[in-house]
């Protein structure tokens, strides 16, 4: 009989940016296997470690250890140029990048995505998503109507008809726009160089996948987005186009829903967000606090810089989450920024047109005149960083995730005191 693996999914409880990367990187640097189920170049991981600093955009974070295989799945959508030029950059660091693998299912992003999705947006005007402009959508868009190259396609011999037959059609619309078209072969020349650049790569993930699990490995399943930003349960329209949440593993990788063994959804201390959209707990009132803890806790985003917008911790949205990822456990980022402020906030219901609600509104309009209602919770003035466990965190700091806990109905498993993996404190093994 085969041994039984371990499959433990990371995914963002709100609207991303929660600090995945750091919990990515430590759970996987105990991991056989490192996978991304879902998105693309437009996610951004920081990773600090041995004094360095990384920014991870479309790889896994798994990259820096060569024993570790890392997969993008077939749910992800992959800019070969994008994933090429992030290579080289880590390469230049020392990093070999022999240990990365791609599904030959995974739809691949080409330059008239990028150029779309610009386009797409502008027009919106003040209706616009606040994309990364990155392709992501139309790539999307084009994988559901059955016209996406795939990465079999891409490395396979009839690449230059498929993409001779495609790129027609998005000239097309790209002269619909006024636009500059692309020429076919100065394009087809430049793709296919750096599909023989990739075709080593590429290789069929989901047996890998399933093997190895059945064979006992550890595979650490990476999150991108948030569960806020999911196409189906996110704040659409604000939000990207793919399922972050842990839904998205199955459907994104080809491991069966029975395999996934434990789901850890990382949350701030507070709630940031990036881009267009309604946001209740947002410090509007107090912009000094927020900039103060922005700058505290260098809020812009790794990929886009964009200065993430700042709230309190938002309970409600983060119980939502929790519905729809069936998390086993929490893992609370950036605990220390929250030192030194005299009064911290929980917001633990809305308010809509006189009732008391406890889910967002689907209705995007109805979630933009939700009312927060806030719990006070007296803050602390201990310098936090230097802690190892739990009861060495100040009283105050301990209620407030206990309190946390509460509303939740979830254990918080890991906490985070500072950048580095050292001040990342494990009150259940996760492995």
């Amino acid at each position: 009989m085969k041994k039984k693996g371990k499959s433990v999914v990371v995914t963002g409880g709100v609207w991303g940016d929660e600090g995945k990367g750091k919990i990515t990187n430590y759970l996987g640097e105990q991991s056989d296997m490192v996978v991304r189920f879902s998105g693309g170049d437009n996610a951004g991981h920081t990773i600090v470690f041995n004094g360095n600093t990384y920014k991870l955009h479309i790889v896994p974070s798994g990259i820096f250890k060569p024993s570790i295989k890392n997969v993008l799945g077939n749910g992800c959508v992959v800019n070969p140029k994008a994933l090429l030029e992030e290579m080289a950059v880590l390469k230049e660091s020392g990093f070999e990048c022999n240990n990365l693998y791609i599904s030959d299912r995974a739809n691949v992003l080409f330059d008239y995505h990028r150029t779309l999705d610009g386009i797409q947006e502008d027009r919106l005007g003040a209706r616009k998503i606040g994309t990364t402009k990155k392709g992501i959508g139309p790539c999307y868009t084009d994988k559901v109507a059955r016209m996406g190259i795939r990465m079999c396609d891409f490395i396979s011999k009839d690449f230059k008809e498929i993409y001779r037959d495609v790129l027609k059609i998005k000239n097309e619309e790209l002269a619909r726009y006024n636009s500059p078209t692309i020429d076919f072969e100065t394009s087809y020349q430049e793709y296919q160089k750096v599909a023989d650049a990739i075709r080593p790569m590429v290789c069929d993930t989901i047996s890998m996948i399933n093997d190895a699990y059945d064979n006992g490995a550890k595979i650490l399943f990476e999150g991108a987005q948030g569960t806020l930003l999911d196409i189906d349960f996110g704040t659409y329209p604000f939000v990207t186009s793919s399922n972050p949440s842990s839904g998205g593993v199955s459907t994104g990788s080809g491991l069966g829903p029975t395999k996934i063994d434990e789901i850890i959804g990382v949350t701030k201390a507070y709630t940031t967000r990036v881009g267009e959209g309604p946001f209740p707990t947002e410090m509007n009132d107090n912009v000094e606090l927020a900039q103060e803890i922005r700058d505290r806790a260098n809020e812009y985003g790794a990929t886009t810089k964009r200065p993430r917008r700042i709230g309190w911790y938002d309970a409600v949205i983060m119980k939502y989450s929790c519905n729809v990822n069936g998390f086993t456990g929490l893992s609370m980022m950036l605990l220390d920024v929250l030192s030194g402020i005299k009064k911290l906030k929980i917001c633990d219901y809305y308010e809509l047109d006189g009732k008391i609600i406890y889910a967002p509104s689907a209705k995007i309009d109805d979630f933009a005149r939700c009312k927060p209602h806030y719990i006070e919770m007296d803050g602390w003035d201990e310098d936090i960083t230097g802690v190892h466990s739990f009861d060495e965190l100040p009283i105050n700091c301990q209620r407030y995730i206990n309190k946390i806990e509460e509303i939740l109905g979830v254990p918080v498993v890991i906490f985070s005191v500072g950048p580095d993996k050292y001040q990342t404190i494990v009150r259940r093994e996760i492995y």
